[in-house]
């Protein structure tokens, strides 16, 4: 494994092989120590996380660095579901948290707390009726057709922002923008998702004779109630409930 012809010995290429192979095994023995002391403190394997789109995304990288920093030998996944989805996967045992759209009543099997409000644009494209109207009034929305987030869960909440005669429901915000860009329809936007749309230079925001322009929704941190949660989990909600700061405050309730 070593070439002794010099002062000093030099590993061969065998050597240097086999070098890497115990680095790495030495490495998988700390991780290993290191999710076995993990298991012994009672922290999660695995936490799964769903979280619904408009909760801004720029919010998201800060929590989870913390978490890794806290919880390194925890698996994670985050998924994106829409709206009433989040409270579904949690209600289901798919999800240990979630973030979601408030619904006006909430699933008994689920605990809550609201930590803001997102506001939501009136947005449409630059050829749209709605954009060459002047200040728009609630009639003109009714008018023309809207584009909505489409969730798979309960039809009642499905309603909530309804506005028009005529919907079109789609399951993305990001092609909602590109329908909109299209003049199909018009629909309400969250700041951060239209800022994040390369169809954005393509959408205005036109002018409102109704109100100052933004729809806040509440946004909730969940979780069921019956279900016990390990240190992980409990962390995370922690952090999630105090991340209020980043999310636009209107009026408190929930």
């Amino acid at each position: 494994m070593f070439l002794r012809t010099g002062r000093t010995p030099v590993l061969t290429q065998e050597g240097e092989r086999l070098l890497r192979e115990a680095r790495v095994v030495l490495d998988r023995r700390e991780h290993l120590i290191g999710v076995a002391r993990s298991l012994e403190n009672q922290v999660e394997n695995r936490l799964v996380v769903a979280i619904d789109e408009l909760y801004p995304e720029y919010a998201l990288g800060p929590v989870f660095a913390e978490f890794a920093e806290h919880f390194p030998y925890v698996e994670m996944e985050i998924l994106f579901p829409l709206m009433e989805d989040v409270g579904q996967l949690v209600q289901e045992g798919a999800a240990h948290l979630g973030v979601m759209w408030q619904q006006t009543r909430m699933p008994p099997d689920l605990a809550f707390r609201t930590i803001g409000r997102v506001p939501l644009k009136l947005v449409c494209g630059r050829n749209h009726p709605l954009a060459k109207c002047g200040p728009v009034a609630w009639e003109d929305l009714k008018r023309y057709r809207q584009i909505m987030v489409a969730a798979r869960g309960q039809e009642r909440e499905r309603q909530h922002l309804r506005v028009a005669g005529e919907v079109w429901w789609v399951e993305s915000h990001w092609v909602i923008l590109e329908l909109v860009k299209h003049n199909i329809g018009w629909s309400f936007i969250s700041d951060h998702i239209l800022a994040a749309s390369p169809a954005a230079p393509d959408i205005v925001t036109p002018p409102l004779a109704f109100d100052a322009g933004d729809r806040p929704v509440p946004l909730a941190v969940v979780w069921h109630h019956k279900r016990p949660q390990g240190a992980a989990a409990r962390w995370l909600r922690q952090r999630l409930c105090a991340s209020e700061s980043v999310l636009y405050k209107g009026p408190k309730g929930g």
